[in-house]
């Protein structure tokens, strides 16, 4: 048997990778197309002095710290460079093509980005010479008049934060005022905010799979995903899951998030670079189950089929296909998912996902459904909430994380 180590490289979570590692552990064995089984070990990885020749362990490893954490980011550079180590996700893009960047990319690809300005920094970087360069080359401006230019309300939030972290609603110039000098050193952008539109999108993307559901921001966020089926017509759901692919694919993400907001028949994608997107129970709760299985099945077929990581962007045949005037915005975008999917072998990984792990659906409803997975469910409400308020919260992802066992069980054949 030919065993695969996967590593997780971590910050404060417990409950996703407790639940990975579990699923991998339950899943057992997978054979092969030439017969060959393949078994699977997960390991925590730790940090430390790393050598640069030194050849690492892991076959694959899921990310979840670099994004801040500069010794995994620059271990995870020489991994991926020097050994071949598939990544989730590339430190290289998320390094260099931050939210900013993927405004401007996707905004060249064209979609339906909200306009958008980067403005300078409130307060100056600490550099010796700032004073020097700022008074002969930077430009006073106006920035009342870029808001009223652009029209409120406004959003104004970080070029490359994460988390709402720093996000600001703006309705009028005093709040433009109080939100810009709230800034600091931060450098942000100005955002139009697309009013009255009839639904969040929130769409997580693992390799070639994407689920979207409906996400209320302005609850707490234990209720944001509402659980509900269908709130889409099919084309407007198609192109937010050919958005999310489209993106992922285009930057080499492979584990991200993509919010959208629709106005009538408009996609407007509003934010969709998340190194780190959100995978927690609490959050997740019904989509918990599919979001750990996509993990399982993605990093299954990566490590089985011997896919390689592609560091190349190849950024050109996206371009083109933006600038041919021949082309509808609809047909640009299913060109796009073409792109998309001949990157993530779609087609190949679909009748993999048949053909070697067909037992795996089975294996997550009996875990999920089970005393296990009520344990780190209970565990997990124990570690995010104040002890007088557990018990109700136990109740309520209960209830969620049932109806999911429901529905399943409702949709398996008869």
């Amino acid at each position: 048997m030919k065993r695969h180590l996967v590593g997780l490289l971590l910050g404060t979570e417990e409950d996703w990778p407790s639940a990975f590692e579990t699923l991998m552990r339950r899943m057992g064995p997978v054979r092969a197309g030439a017969g060959e089984e393949h078994g699977f070990d997960v390991e925590r990885i730790t940090i430390e002095p790393f050598d640069l020749r030194d050849r690492p362990r892991y076959d694959l490893v899921i990310d979840r710290l670099a994004y801040w954490y500069y010794v995994p980011r620059e271990w995870l550079k020489k991994v991926a460079l020097m050994d071949d180590v598939y990544l989730l996700n590339s430190p290289f893009t998320f390094q260099s093509m931050e939210k900013h960047a993927a405004y401007c990319a996707m905004m060249r690809l064209g979609l339906k980005v909200p306009d958008t300005v980067l403005v300078p920094f409130k307060n100056p970087p600490e550099h010796a010479k700032w004073a020097y360069t700022a008074a002969k080359y930077n430009q006073p401006f106006d920035l009342d008049a870029i808001a009223e230019r652009m029209g409120f309300p406004l959003f104004m939030k970080p070029y490359d934060g994460g988390a709402w972290v720093g996000v600001t609603y703006i309705k009028d110039r005093a709040g433009l005022r109080a939100a810009y000098d709230q800034s600091g050193q931060r450098l942000m952008h100005l955002q139009k905010a697309v009013e009255g539109y009839d639904v969040f999108a929130r769409s997580l993307s693992i390799g070639a799979e994407t689920m979207v559901m409906k996400f209320r921001p302005e609850l707490p966020m234990h209720d944001r995903y509402e659980v509900a089926h269908d709130f889409l017509t099919p084309e407007i759901g198609d192109e937010v899951v050919t958005i999310s692919r489209l993106v992922n694919a285009f930057f080499r993400w492979e584990f991200n998030s993509c919010e959208n907001l629709i106005a009538g028949s408009q996609v407007h994608p509003i934010d969709y670079a998340n190194a780190c997107p959100d995978v927690s129970l609490t959050s997740l709760h019904y989509y918990f189950p599919w979001a750990i299985a996509a993990l399982a099945r993605w990093t299954v077929f990566t490590t089985v089929t011997g896919r390689r990581s592609n560091l190349d962007l190849d950024t050109a045949q996206y371009f083109a296909i933006a600038d041919r005037e021949d082309l509808s915005y609809g047909e640009k975008l299913g060109a796009y998912r073409r792109l998309a999917d001949d990157y993530f072998e779609t087609d190949r990984y679909l009748d993999f996902c048949a053909s070697r792990l067909g037992h795996l659906d089975e294996v997550v409803l009996e875990w999920v459904d089970g005393p296990d997975f009520d344990a780190l469910l209970v565990d997990t409400v124990r570690a995010t909430y104040p002890e007088a308020e557990q018990d109700r919260f136990v109740a309520h992802f209960r209830g969620l994380v049932g109806l999911w066992v429901r529905d399943t069980k409702a949709a398996q054949p008869a």
